[in-house]
């Protein structure tokens, strides 16, 4: 036991001169803490959003306050953590969904790819979700699926659910099943379940 604590005087660094090391890790969490606390803030505004925009027109004078201080709180929430997948979603749901001023839904589009691709499970089920909608003018099914098995990856309910979904009925998905599964031209594909 002595000896341990004597390695571990040696191995520990010790700033020279008695001048304390910056610690980058606790700078870290309080930036990250910040943007969750802003983060917060904007959700909270957009569920009172949700709550009352069945009652009402969607440019009602009494929905705009509440819009611009989500759109606020997640911008914030991006300037404190540029790095926070959530606020980037938040976001470019707010530019895609809802009617706030100065939306845009090209910026919308390129905040959900960005939070899709910096690993974000729910952007990445979004994001496959609005690939796959059919649109005879863009072949996007596989990128659709290369998100969805993202999401899938990190155990997102609705992924795993619309993944299966998928895998079982055959949708879009190669059939290379062997002879004897019942598989030849002019008959439907029958998955053999044991």
């Amino acid at each position: 036991m002595m000896m341990q604590r004597q390695l571990l005087k040696k191995l520990s660094f010790r700033a020279p001169n008695g001048v304390s090391q910056f610690n980058q890790r606790r700078e870290m969490h309080s930036r990250n803490k910040e943007a969750m606390e802003l983060i917060a803030k904007g959700w909270s505004a957009l569920k009172e959003v949700n709550r009352v925009i069945d009652y009402c027109e969607l440019n009602d004078s009494r929905l705009i306050p509440l819009l611009r201080a989500a759109k606020e709180n997640f911008e914030l929430a991006l300037e404190a953590d540029n790095s926070n997948t959530h606020a980037r979603y938040w976001l470019s749901k707010l530019h895609l969904k809802y009617h706030v001023p100065g939306a845009c839904r090209a910026i919308g589009a390129a905040l959900l790819v960005e939070a899709a691709n910096m690993g974000d499970p729910d952007a990445q089920y979004e994001l496959g979700c609005k690939l796959r909608v059919e649109n005879e003018y863009v072949q996007s099914d596989q990128q659709a699926f290369h998100y969805l098995e993202k999401a899938v990856d990190q155990l997102h309910p609705g992924a795993l659910y619309l993944l299966g979904a998928v895998y079982l009925t055959g949708d879009c998905v190669k059939k290379d099943f062997p002879p004897h599964y019942g598989v030849s031209i002019g008959h439907q594909t029958r998955l053999r379940c044991t």
